[in-house]
């Protein structure tokens, strides 16, 4: 398997709010922004990716309107027209009208603004296209082939075993995954502790693959890796750092590459790989919604894909006249 390069390991992000005057924007307007960043950020509980995303895209909104009293619905729909006439799809459209709809409303509620103009904002539906996704088979040789690459005791082939394992056994995010600390995992029952969005904790669990996977890193990788000033984090870098999780999407994208035929996807691939073989196997959505950490089982649906097999087999099951 593919080392990481031995790049330096990143730095912690900056804050993420908006000082009053920074990217040309009117006072109001970026002391507003700067408000509504920190309400995101300290009492949403909102992460650091998601505040970036809402400063992009409400500084574009912002730019060019020299009183925040200007924001009006003419102003909401010619900034998403805009967008549009630049080729934006439906998804980024949807997904800043829902900026702009937060952000009004908490400006309204504040008396910043008189009304809330987003309220009557509406952007076309994104897509909901099914994403590709890993046959059983596939995923069974992917974790093959990490397997035979460990098997000589490489501490970072011992630690991307485990990193793959754990995608596909627990169907976390990428980023909770680099965020575990040893401390997180109980190996006795198999259970991995996961703080997920919005701060939300869940409890996932793991089989007997990956525990094999991870008593080996723990035992062999995770000690010849550390250095004396190293986090408790439970997979490392090559400097003793916390694993970058943009290392760890090159060693998915890398060992998912070798396997033929399959379809080029990252540890969200897994992600979905890991719901969808559990409901072919009969797995009730709800309990992979507990498992994949969404807040509405809409989303779980849409992660997913329920094979004609499984539904031939749950028709016969339940319907009647099967």
């Amino acid at each position: 398997m593919s080392h990481e390069p031995a790049s330096p390991d990143p730095q912690p992000p900056a804050a993420v709010g908006l000082g009053r005057g920074e990217e040309g924007l009117a006072a109001d307007a970026a002391e507003a922004l700067d408000g509504f960043l920190r309400h995101l950020e300290l009492e949403r509980g909102r992460s650091a990716n998601t505040i970036r995303a809402y400063r992009a895209d409400l500084t574009g909104l912002l730019a060019g309107v020299t009183a925040l009293a200007e924001l009006d619905l003419g102003r909401l729909r010619e900034w998403l027209s805009a967008a549009h006439g630049a080729g934006l799809g439906r998804a980024t459209l949807a997904r800043r009208a829902a900026a702009a709809r937060t952000f009004t409303a908490w400006l309204a509620r504040g008396g910043l603004l008189t009304s809330d103009p987003g309220a009557r904002l509406t952007s076309p539906r994104p897509h909901r296209t099914l994403p590709e996704v890993l046959r059983a088979d596939q995923a069974e040789e992917l974790l093959d082939a990490a397997g035979s690459g460990a098997a000589e005791g490489d501490p970072e082939n011992l630690r991307d075993l485990l990193l793959l394992e754990l995608l596909y056994a627990t169907g976390v995010r990428i980023g909770e995954l680099c965020g575990l600390d040893v401390g997180d995992v109980d190996d006795t029952r198999r259970t991995v502790r996961v703080l997920g969005k919005g701060d939300r904790e869940r409890t996932v669990v793991y089989g007997v693959p990956a525990s094999t996977a991870l008593r080996r890193w723990l035992a062999e990788g995770r000690p010849t890796l550390a250095r004396p000033g190293s986090p408790p984090a439970l997979l490392l870098g090559v400097r003793g750092r916390r694993l970058d999780p943009r290392v760890a999407r090159g060693v998915v994208h890398r060992a998912v590459s070798a396997v033929p035929g399959a379809p080029d996807i990252g540890p969200h691939g897994l992600r979905h790989a890991a719901a969808t073989h559990l409901l072919d196997g009969g797995a009730d959505l709800r309990y992979v919604q507990e498992l994949l950490g969404h807040a509405t089982l809409s989303t779980t649906q849409l992660y997913t894909h329920v094979t004609p097999e499984r539904l031939k087999v749950v028709h016969e099951q339940a319907h009647p006249r099967a």
